[in-house]
């Protein structure tokens, strides 16, 4: 072991390993390894205190055996433990970091002077094992503890939090008392493990407003400056429709223990080529690693296929593998304000030709898939500061949880398996009716600054779109206007109130209003027969061949 006073030097700021390049565009591809780490894992007997010791020093040792640098991140429960500490002291003389699971524990309410409340020393239930179930003078003395134990076993508070989800209140605290600089929650999901984020920054990192942790802000006066980075890299064309007509969704991520994605040898190529070659805006993010409750020998096999792959882009120069504290330094010194981003899919593993592209601002988020010939807007979501969550002040009581931001095309929770919502790319028949466009490709050119392109070719001509910060349009390259985008829905009932005006939609979620605005073309409600199957709520018209559409009012 290092000197204690050189090992906390390697632990308060890691030196950077040699896998930092950058993408030859100039646009860098980034991963982090993030793998937190529990004491407990009440669920399963089998799983002792052992198993999941071995489990992170087996990850310990083969991260180091590529070079690879990464963050571990501890529940209360796991820091109180000598020999965690210990691992990654040593493991900090090497370039990783550690840092804070915010996954409450019985040792942790208790050393806060508080009642635990819960079935065994870890649960998982949203009212008892998370921020977002205490009051917020609670969530201080939580904070306050965790900080101190922390400091007196490092020397030094962590600098990096993650969780599945956390309150703003409680991240604000950590960074203007304790000087967190980088969080971490869970991808977008519906009720996977009783938790749904749904609707938010799609992938990357976002500042997120002082009002609501989910919520991307706005304006810098509103965010709180710690980006949050979403976690498990989330497959870009699949993830969204998993569990399709259920209330819950499966996963089809980078997590290693899933065999038909994170634990496949094609799913992972297919996974990471996109992800460093496929066209992007701004840079492209994914966090592997594993949470120790898994075990190594579910996740062994996994991992070492994924840092193999790993190795090879690094040795290419076409990704960059650090700490999750230095890439939040990256994007600080980068971003002054969330950025607009996106990612593009251009092979699907499936061999099924489906194309996609994610975009996301400070102001929206947006996804177009190409699917069975057709080309759709799958998802429009909105963000807003001002939208209060509901655990801000007050602690929810219920065993699940919920995130949401603003829908205005939601392909999942406004679906059937039969029948897919949409805003879709349409020509207007010989009996005035709209029909889709059959799309033989869709192409994305290299991005121009702040502005994802993407061109619709069919059979009777291209479509240019542009995604760009406060909104984005779609044009007909011989400026015809005999098409429109037409947002069709089997679950009317699903959508938020709203009402249609040639300038502008005006939604209205939870009791709060939103609305587009046209800047060029004019929305219609369409009149079409009583028994059309999927009716049409709503639709664009292009004027001059261009339909251009405004989201960063507020």
């Amino acid at each position: 072991m290092k000197p204690r006073n050189l090992v906390l030097l390697c632990l308060l700021a890691p030196l950077l390993s040699g896998c930092t390049a950058k993408t030859d565009s100039g646009t860098p591809r980034i991963v982090n390894i993030v793998n937190f780490i529990r004491l407990c894992e009440p669920r399963f007997p089998e799983i002792t205190e052992d198993v999941l010791y071995e489990t992170t020093a087996r990850q310990v040792e083969l991260m180091d055996r590529y070079g690879f640098r990464g963050t571990f991140l501890l529940q209360y429960d796991a820091l109180m433990e000598p020999r965690y500490a210990e691992l990654l002291k040593e493991a900090a003389g090497r370039g990783h970091e550690a840092g804070a699971w915010w996954e409450i524990t019985q040792p942790h309410v208790e050393r806060a002077g508080l009642t635990w409340r819960g079935r065994f020393p870890w649960d998982w239930h949203a009212n008892v094992g998370f921020s977002t179930g205490y009051t917020p003078a609670e969530r201080e003395k939580l904070v306050d503890v965790y900080m101190e134990d922390f400091k007196n076993i490092f020397g030094a508070y962590p600098r990096v939090v993650g969780c599945w989800f956390f309150d703003a209140r409680t991240l604000a605290y950590m960074h203007e008392k304790y000087g967190v600089e980088a969080a971490c929650n869970m991808k977008d999901q519906i009720g996977t493990d009783g938790y749904t984020l749904w609707g938010g920054y799609w992938a990357g990192a976002y500042y997120p407003s002082r009002e609501n942790s989910y919520m991307p802000a706005q304006n810098e006066t509103m965010q709180i400056p710690v980006p949050v980075f979403r976690m498990l890299g989330s497959d870009p064309i699949y993830q969204y429709d998993n569990g399709l007509g259920t209330d819950v969704q499966t996963v089809e991520s980078l997590e290693a223990v899933y065999p038909e994605s994170g634990g496949h040898p094609g799913w992972i190529r297919y996974f990471y080529r996109s992800l460093t070659d496929d066209p992007a805006l701004g840079f492209t993010y994914a966090q592997t690693g594993q949470e120790n409750s898994f075990t190594w020998p579910m996740m062994e096999k996994g991992l070492r296929e994924q840092f193999a792959v790993l190795d090879s882009l690094n040795r290419a120069g076409k990704v960059r593998i650090e700490p999750l504290s230095h890439t939040a330094r990256w994007f600080r010194s980068r971003y002054p304000v969330t950025p607009p981003t996106a990612l593009s899919v251009l092979e699907d593993h499936k061999g099924e030709g489906r194309r996609t592209v994610w975009f996301d601002s400070r102001f929206y988020r947006a996804n177009l898939l190409l699917e069975n010939g057709t080309l759709r807007f799958r998802d429009i979501h909105l963000f807003d500061e001002t939208v209060r969550s509901a655990y801000l002040d007050t602690p929810g009581t219920d065993t699940r949880s919920a995130y949401y931001t603003l829908p205005v095309v939601d392909g999942f929770e406004w679906s059937t398996p039969d029948s897919r919502a949409g805003l879709y790319l349409c020509r207007t028949g010989a009996d005035g009716r709209p029909k889709p466009v059959t799309v033989r490709n869709l192409r994305v050119p290299s991005p121009e600054k702040n502005t994802m392109c993407a061109v619709a070719e069919t059979e009777s001509g291209n479509f240019d779109i542009r995604l760009e910060e406060s909104g984005w349009s779609i044009r007909s390259c011989d400026g015809s206007d005999d098409w429109a985008l037409v947002f069709r829905t089997p679950k009317k009932e699903a959508v938020p109130t709203l009402s249609v005006s040639p300038r502008q939609l005006h939604l209205l979620s939870d009791g709060h209003p939103y609305r587009l605005e046209a800047r060029s073309g004019r929305f219609e409600t369409p009149e079409l027969p009583a028994q059309e199957t999927v009716p049409a709520l709503w639709s664009l018209r292009p004027s001059e061949g261009e339909i251009r559409i405004d989201c960063s009012l507020r």
